[in-house]
C-alpha cells in the first residue's frame, strides 16, 4: 500500500517538476559553471547504498572551498561534526539559497521515489559517517526506505538537534500509517511554502 501511495503521489508530482526542473536547471547553469545534479551517496532500506539526486546548490569546487574554509574558520569544526551542514555556508550560490529555502533543490528526488530507492515519506537518507549517531535507532531506520519528506522535515528541520531528528525518525517507522504520510504530505506543503528551517 505505501509502494502504491508512492508511485502515485510521485507520477502526479512529476508532471510539473519536470518543467520546473529545467527552468532551475537553466538558472543553475547560466550562474555557475559545473553539472546541473548533485548526486550523492546515502543509505538506504538494509543499509544499501543508492545515488540520490537534486539540483546542484552550491559551487562546483565546493568539497574543495569545505576543507579551506573550516581550515580558517575552526569555530564552525563542531558546527559541521554535528549536523554536516553550515549556516550561511559560502558555497551556496545565489540560485542555490532559493532552491534550497524552497527545497525545491529536491525535485530530482522524485525519480528515486518512482525508481524504488526511496519513499515520499520517510526517515531522513543518511550517509555512512552518520551510521554511529543513530544508535539503537539504526535498527528501525535499516527497515524502511528513506523518506523524500519525513515528520522531522515538518517539525522544524535543521532548526532541531541532531538527537531530536533521530527521535522523530524513530516515532515515524514505529507508528506510521497511511494517515500519518497524508498527515506529513500535507505539512510538508506548508512548510515549504513557508521555507522554514531550511538552509
Amino acid at each position: 500500500m505505501k509502494r502504491l501511495f508512492d508511485v502515485i503521489v510521485a507520477s502526479v508530482l512529476a508532471i510539473p517538476a519536470i518543467p520546473l526542473a529545467g527552468a532551475f536547471a537553466l538558472a543553475i547553469v547560466l550562474e555557475t559553471r559545473g553539472p546541473v545534479f548533485f548526486v550523492h551517496t546515502r543509505l538506504g532500506r538494509g543499509r544499501r547504498p543508492f545515488r540520490l539526486l537534486k539540483l546542484r546548490t552550491m559551487r562546483a569546487d565546493a568539497d574543495e572551498m569545505l576543507g579551506r574554509y573550516l581550515a580558517q574558520h575552526p569555530e564552525r569544526l563542531a558546527e559541521w561534526h554535528e549536523t554536516h551542514k553550515l549556516k550561511d555556508d559560502p558555497r551556496i550560490t545565489r540560485v542555490g539559497s532559493w532552491l534550497r529555502r524552497s527545497s525545491l533543490d529536491e525535485l530530482p528526488q522524485l525519480w528515486n521515489v518512482l525508481s524504488g530507492s526511496m519513499s515520499m515519506i520517510g526517515p531522513r537518507p543518511i550517509v555512512e559517517e552518520e551510521l554511529p549517531k543513530y544508535g539503537p535507532a539504526l535498527l528501525d531506520y535499516e527497515r524502511v526506505q528513506p523518506g523524500l519528506t519525513g515528520l522531522w522535515q515538518v517539525s522544524g528541520r535543521t532548526d532541531l538537534s541532531y538527537r531530536r531528528r533521530v527521535d522523530l525518525d524513530t516515532e515515524y517507522i514505529r507508528h506510521w500509517s497511511l494517515a500519518l504520510d497524508l498527515k506529513i504530505l500535507w505539512r510538508t506543503v506548508r512548510v515549504v511554502l513557508g521555507g522554514h528551517g531550511a538552509y
